[in-house]
């Protein structure tokens, strides 16, 4: 069902709209001031009902700055001029209602808007952005361009560090397009083995190599009518790189040992954590890929600028905790500012841990048993590193990744994290240094 987001500060009049729309088919949230209305926002409204006069500030000014593109907004006064329905217009509004709201002029506001939806061929904009979390102008903007890219054809490259949820703005892709009700099939390509992902990604015929003793199924074939997923395209190999390229090219494929061509009808969405006009510089992403993939480029926003969305996304994590354990467990005061002052390297992923082992530790209130702010200053204290002028580059990365592992007492996935790695990359160099053989993994 499409939602509706009531703001106004008469609790009345949200309680009336909400029961009207809850009738025309709607679900409905109300907030009282602008403060509540963003708040609401992370439940991605479909359509937004808003007073222009709100106590704590001038409701289209508020909407101008924060209100989601695509998201409609009616605007409604007790105080309408033509001068205040101009600058609504202006301001992007579906619709205007003068004060008092004649019930039957809203009732037809409402069923217009909840049917241009239908219309659209897409699920409700809440269940689409179910996932995607947030309030913050960099998320909104974010589900403004899914929004925008959802209903075309277009191949998609999202380009965010770990943790940013690049399968999770990748689903909500998927679920704002006429492709929703098909299949949403994600590939990891770098937990895949390379002499496997050939097979994996196109499926191969019985007998096509030792140990294929039946017809296999391939994520292509998966995905037909819907959207594949390929994340961390860069530890794809350049040979697979060149079937990748033909098949986003004439939209057929092959499976391993077949003769015939099969139709893709599959939507490719790529990610990565690299910054991927390096990656072709490196030689680990072929330029024409590259360019076939970024018809449509998205940044996520890590973490550290969506201060807005912390303390939002923790709670929603603790909720989620307390909802499966049956627990009322709740964030000391003091927590939120902890939260806000950490720079959250690893990004949602992080934080989504951090509440996890804070939940696990904590009775009822969780007062910081776990603070990542600390054990953050702790390793800031000596991560000064002294490398000569002159020093061969190869020997001052040496130094410098060899320093981190120091510093993290050994964790692995830690240093790579820090020093902007992949895992995989870090491994190889160790390797190349000699120094394999360090047995932490935290």
């Amino acid at each position: 069902m499409p939602h509706l987001l009531v703001v106004d500060d008469m609790p009345a009049i949200c309680e009336l709209v909400a029961e009207i729309a809850m009738g025309e088919g709607y679900t409905a949230d109300t907030a009282g001031s602008i403060r509540e209305a963003k708040e609401a926002l992370a439940n991605n409204p479909d359509v937004v009902l808003l007073d222009v006069q709100l106590p704590d500030g001038d409701g289209m000014a508020f909407w101008k700055e924060f209100g989601p593109a695509h998201t409609p907004v009616i605007f409604m006064s007790g105080r309408a001029t033509l001068e205040s329905a101009i600058g609504a217009l202006r301001a992007g509004a579906a619709d205007y209602l003068r004060k008092p709201i004649s019930l039957n002029r809203l009732r037809a506001v409402l069923t217009t808007a909840r049917n241009r939806k239908a219309e659209s061929g897409s699920p409700p904009t809440h269940e689409c952005f179910a996932r995607l979390k947030g309030t913050s102008r960099a998320v909104q903007l974010l589900r403004t361009y899914i929004h925008k890219v959802a209903p075309t054809h277009a191949t998609v490259l999202l380009v965010g560090e770990s943790g940013t949820g690049k399968e999770i703005a990748a689903e909500a892709i998927h679920l704002a397009s006429p492709r929703y009700d098909q299949a949403f099939v994600p590939v990891n390509c770098g937990a895949i083995s390379p002499n496997l992902i050939e097979s994996e990604l196109f499926g191969h015929e019985k007998g096509s190599f030792t140990g294929a003793d039946r017809d296999h199924k391939g994520y292509f074939d998966r995905a037909q009518g819907g959207t594949l997923f390929l994340d961390e395209i860069t530890e794809m190999s350049a040979e697979l790189q060149v079937r990748l390229l033909r098949v986003l090219e004439t939209g057929s494929f092959m499976s391993v040992g077949g003769n015939q061509e099969i139709q893709a009808d599959v939507r490719v969405i790529a990610a990565t954590n690299r910054n991927p006009e390096h990656a072709v510089a490196q030689g680990l992403l072929r330029e024409d890929l590259y360019h076939r993939l970024s018809v449509f480029p998205l940044e996520l926003p890590p973490l550290r600028d969506r201060d807005d969305d912390v303390v939002l996304l923790a709670q929603h994590f603790l909720d989620e905790l307390n909802a499966e354990h049956g627990s009322d467990k709740r964030f000391a005061p003091n927590i939120e500012e902890m939260l806000r002052r950490y720079a959250w390297p690893g990004n949602i992923r992080e934080l989504r841990n951090y509440v996890y082992r804070s939940y696990i530790l904590a009775d009822d209130e969780i007062q910081g048993e776990f603070n990542p702010l600390e054990r953050s200053l702790a390793f800031q204290g000596g991560t000064e590193i002294a490398v000569p002028v002159g020093i061969p580059l190869a020997d001052a990365n040496r130094q410098i990744i060899l320093e981190t592992l120091k510093q993290t007492g050994g964790a692995k996935k830690q240093a790579a994290q820090i020093l902007g790695i992949s895992t995989k990359t870090l491994y190889k160099k160790l390797d190349e240094y000699g120094y394999s053989n360090i047995e932490t993994e935290a």
